[in-house]
């Protein structure tokens, strides 16, 4: 039985949300935001709401630095994460140990004084979400930095064990200048995630880029192209319309693919250049960006001539779409030039 064909609805969560999709009116502030009471989406895990195994709730209790997501209301958890990094933790209760891990993370949440916001997502009630992380066993730790997954490890690790990971997370947000924290008052209360008193308002998007991002939240991939590429050609050195541009494309060649039937193709013949291009996107998406790299490092040094150039380019533009600045990126062209010379 085949598994569903991945759209771009479905990977929203898992792809850069804070590009591909405008910011919802207030996303991350105050008490409608993902972090406050009564925001109808994600909030707090609070007694008796949703919590790991068995109802136990892990040791989260209502504690505000963590919150509760799933398919409906993942997009304001990414929201948040372009002001504060956010660490996932997707869990099932048929895996009892990985409904007790949130609690494990959660007293790290503390221990780190907010520098991220732990979101749980139960697996077995949020199905998108499980489908797009590619998720093959519990619990897995993604982080989220401006909307861009990045995977950090399974398994059920002891909080020194977890640590080293969250570190990492934390020097690769600095990086890309995501340094807040969700700040809880004397009274228990969680501010939005990197909010101060002193926060401008949102400036307002050029033309073209909110037409992408209108296009894209009625489902437009081909308009949001469109509107991306207009943006390019009134001003080449757009880099927001570039990056944008790559991600849309990216899941233009994606939509409605069989992620299994995908797969099975780029294994059974490792020179299939057009197999291992799809497969590659599909890591990318699915967050497996190195393991993208690799595969097509591999079928770069495996080819020669036309199909060759063809998989380099390919790659170049994989690396536009994680971003220049990422040190996987950097790592990825060092090897790339390694295979080329």
């Amino acid at each position: 039985m085949s598994q569903r064909p991945l759209t771009a609805a479905a990977l929203r969560g898992a792809v850069d949300l804070s590009v591909l999709k405008r910011p919802a009116a207030g996303a991350g502030r105050g008490p409608g935001g993902p972090t406050g009471p009564g925001t109808g989406g994600a909030g707090p895990v609070g007694p008796g709401g949703a919590g790991p195994a068995g109802g136990a709730d892990g040791g989260v209790g209502s504690d505000p630095l963590v919150v509760t997501t799933g398919d409906a209301t993942f997009q304001e958890v990414a929201n948040a994460s372009v002001r504060v990094p956010v660490v996932v933790v997707l869990w099932s209760g048929r895996v009892p140990e990985s409904g007790s891990f949130v609690g494990v993370l959660a007293e790290l949440a503390r221990a780190n004084g907010g520098r991220f916001q732990l979101a749980s997502v139960d697996v077995d009630t949020n199905p998108g979400l499980l489908r797009a992380f590619q998720i093959q066993s519990v619990p897995s730790v993604v982080g989220l930095v401006q909307g861009q997954p990045v995977p950090l490890f399974v398994g059920a690790l002891t909080a020194a064990e977890a640590q080293p990971w969250i570190d990492e997370l934390l020097k690769l947000a600095v990086q890309y200048g995501v340094t807040g924290r969700v700040a809880v008052s004397d009274a228990g209360d969680a501010a939005a995630p990197g909010d101060t008193p002193d926060d401008a308002p949102e400036p307002e998007l050029p033309a073209h880029i909110a037409a992408a991002y209108d296009a894209i939240e009625r489902g437009d991939l081909a308009g949001a192209s469109a509107a991306y590429e207009q943006a390019l050609a009134a001003n080449p050195g757009d880099e927001e319309a570039a990056l944008g541009l790559a991600q849309v494309r990216l899941l233009q060649r994606t939509e409605g693919v069989d992620l299994a039937a995908a797969r099975a193709a780029a294994a059974a013949d490792p020179l299939d250049v057009a197999a291992q291009l799809l497969a590659a996107d599909l890591d990318v998406l699915g967050g497996h960006v190195e393991d993208a790299f690799a595969r097509l490092v591999d079928t770069v040094r495996a080819t020669s001539g036309d199909e060759r150039n063809t998989v380099r380019e390919h790659l170049l533009g994989l690396f536009e779409v994680v971003g220049a600045a990422d040190p996987r990126v950097v790592k990825g062209r060092r090897a790339l030039m390694s295979a080329l010379f």
